[in-house]
């Protein structure tokens, strides 16, 4: 093979070739007569095995200490491993194709990075005219960012995005945005959104454990004064309700 075959072959340039063979890396094969350089299949194995443990990381110096490491092993072997690498990378593509397909299947509104549990649950629900159910989409997108969602815990609010009661009480909570923070209508609605929230999401949320620090603050700043008293109650009944 010639320098422009082998790079075709393995996936790189032949300039990262020529500069393999100038730190080392990669032995000069023998030229031809004509003054082209002839390389062999044991010569694109080894390329390919600079090109994987670079995409690794690796600098090149540890990349010359691993291959040290091999000098020796049998050519088999050698492919044999470079298979096996090249079925976890089909692997790894395929799963990422997996997530992409969730993805291209939701409405244009939620191609954000979700997970596809998350996906598959804003995929269900209609989008929301009511400011306060948007925040709430909006904080399960970032604690799925965090890794702090679930499929359980999506599992268990697919019934409750998709009741047409919640939108009311969403409604209810954005008509407290000019309210007084001791507005009566207060304690019955933080309430109700507590009621309306099935066992199954409580026992979701202590399995993922707890939320991290100064969340809480941070999300509750995001209210008005009102609006964010009926949060904060909501929130402390979940918290003790999932320890319970």
């Amino acid at each position: 093979m010639r320098i422009g075959e082998i790079a075709a072959l393995v996936g790189v340039t032949t300039r990262a070739i020529r500069h393999y063979h100038h730190v080392g890396l990669l032995p000069e094969p023998e030229r031809r007569p004509n003054g082209y350089r002839a390389y062999s299949v044991r010569d694109a194995v080894l390329l390919a095995r600079v090109r994987r443990l670079t995409e690794l990381g690796l600098s090149l110096d540890e990349v010359r200490d691993v291959l040290a490491d091999d000098a020796g092993r049998d050519l088999a072997d050698v492919l044999e491993e470079l298979d096996a690498d090249l079925a976890r990378q089909e692997a790894e593509i395929g799963e990422r194709r997996r997530r992409l397909a969730v993805l291209l299947a939701a409405e244009p509104r939620d191609t954000e990075p979700l997970s596809p549990a998350l996906a598959a649950l804003l995929a269900k629900t209609p989008h929301p005219a009511s400011p306060a159910a948007a925040k709430d989409r909006e904080h399960l997108t970032l604690l799925d960012a965090a890794g702090s969602g679930g499929q359980e815990l999506y599992a268990a609010l697919g019934p409750l995005a998709a009741d047409p009661a919640l939108l009311a009480l969403y409604e209810r909570l954005d008509a407290l945005a000019e309210a007084p923070t001791d507005d009566p209508r207060i304690p019955a609605l933080a309430a109700e959104l507590v009621a309306a929230v099935p066992d199954e999401v409580f026992a979701a949320i202590s399995a993922e454990g707890q939320v991290v620090a100064g969340f809480q603050e941070a999300l509750l700043a995001e209210y008005a004064p009102a609006q964010a008293e009926v949060v904060r109650r909501v929130m402390e009944a979940f918290m003790r309700r999932s320890r319970g």
